[in-house]
């Protein structure tokens, strides 16, 4: 077996599309935030970090995973929307009242569906909805809290864990980082888009009764709702420990950016920071075409195949996200592992285009296979094995 074969294969390619004369330096922002990030999700062009990598208390962004861990039992079959959960008592005790923090006001002995839960911990971040879900689901909030991490390690959140269904206050046994949380947002939106589109966007949600019997209807935290064109998720957090933290999403024209901000100081400057840099990501940053999906780009080499070689092709049109206003200088490689051991199925994601620009980090956009390849027959694999021994 030759060595090269296990390493990555770096193969040129050239685009006329991709041939901008002039540099442009990074646009850049300001922020009170000690902790920001924000990515294109379009491209995956980081456009902004900030200790992106610090852990950190996430409060109530924490709930972002349980909706998730909820969001991918339904979509397995093993739960229902209009499945029904009943509220311990000794689960309303612990998590009503001032000092239980948000809440959605639910009461002992009360049976509600999943989908209420879900609005309740999306829209009203409510923390009691957030221990009934868990409880329904696990039996305890400890064995909920072990599906989240699973989770966690299945989406490749390697710096955050969970001790807690809704975030609150653990002795640190709960922390995040910012990249994780663009992450699980990333996630949240591609493995359930029309869970996401019914929960997230929600402006307010009623539930519960005053005292005098009056319905209590309270409005989503989200910053961005109403104020930023597409905004339609996710999650605000606070805490005395964590301070004021948001992760949020908007999709405009087809691109989506995904920001997360913490440590800020009051929920006004959360909003004004978190509006102010949506605003920016869309208004700085220009999405540039790069290839047209259904596109070839290049070719693979293919080992043990009934052909030498597969097609490498955009799955999607193809973007990349520059400095407004800008025509950098761009160059792009393809990158794969080879030769891709066949057999290979069409669309499959078997290697990556790089894009690279002075003073920005590489894009790496998908390339999948243009058809099928099938194994090579006995012969074939005869004519390789004997090739491979003779050198």
């Amino acid at each position: 077996m030759k060595i090269l074969a296990l390493a990555p294969l770096i193969a040129p390619v050239t685009l006329g599309a991709l041939a901008y004369p002039t540099a442009a330096a990074a646009p850049q922002f300001q922020t009170p935030a000690p902790v920001a990030y924000l990515e294109d999700l379009s491209s995956g062009a980081v456009l902004f970090e900030r200790d992106a990598d610090r852990r950190m208390p996430p409060a109530s962004m924490a709930k972002m995973m349980t909706v998730y861990v909820a969001f991918d039992l339904i979509r397995k079959g093993e739960l229902k929307l209009d499945q029904r959960f009943t509220v311990r008592p000794e689960t309303w005790r612990r998590w009503h009242g001032p000092a239980a923090g948000s809440t959605m006001f639910l009461s002992a002995n009360e049976s509600v569906s999943l989908a209420n839960l879900l609005y309740g911990i999306v829209v009203l971040s409510g923390n009691d909805a957030c221990v009934v879900l868990a409880e329904g689901i696990s039996g305890s909030e400890q064995a909920f809290t072990e599906r989240m991490n699973r989770a966690a390690k299945q989406l490749g959140l390697a710096g955050s864990n969970f001790g807690t269904s809704n975030g609150w206050p653990d002795n640190g046994v709960t922390y995040v980082t910012a990249r994780d949380l663009a992450k699980l947002a990333n996630a949240t939106i591609r493995d359930h888009p029309k869970l996401y589109k019914q929960f997230y966007s929600r402006r307010d949600f009623t539930w519960g009764q005053t005292m005098g019997g009056n319905a209590i209807t309270q409005g989503n935290r989200d910053p961005l709702l109403g104020r930023v064109a597409g905004a339609d998720g996710l999650k605000t957090g606070h805490t005395e420990e964590a301070g004021y933290g948001f992760t949020g999403s908007a999709d405009q024209s087809g691109r989506r950016l995904v920001m997360v901000m913490a440590g800020l100081t009051s929920s006004g400057q959360r909003a004004e920071e978190s509006v102010r840099f949506m605003d920016w990501g869309y208004r700085a940053w220009q999405a540039k075409p790069v290839v047209a999906k259904g596109r070839r780009v290049q070719t693979a080499d293919v080992q043990l195949g009934d052909a030498s070689e597969v097609g490498l092709v955009a799955p999607r049109n193809l973007t990349v996200t520059l400095p407004a206003g800008a025509a950098p200088e761009i160059a792009a490689k393809v990158v794969y592992a080879g030769p891709v051991k066949a057999p290979i199925k069409a669309g499959q994601h078997i290697a990556d285009l790089l894009v690279s620009s002075p003073d920005m980090p590489a894009q790496r956009l998908p390339l999948v296979a243009e058809n099928d390849v099938g194994e090579a027959g006995f012969f074939g694999r005869a004519w390789v094995g004997l090739t491979s021994l003779l050198g």
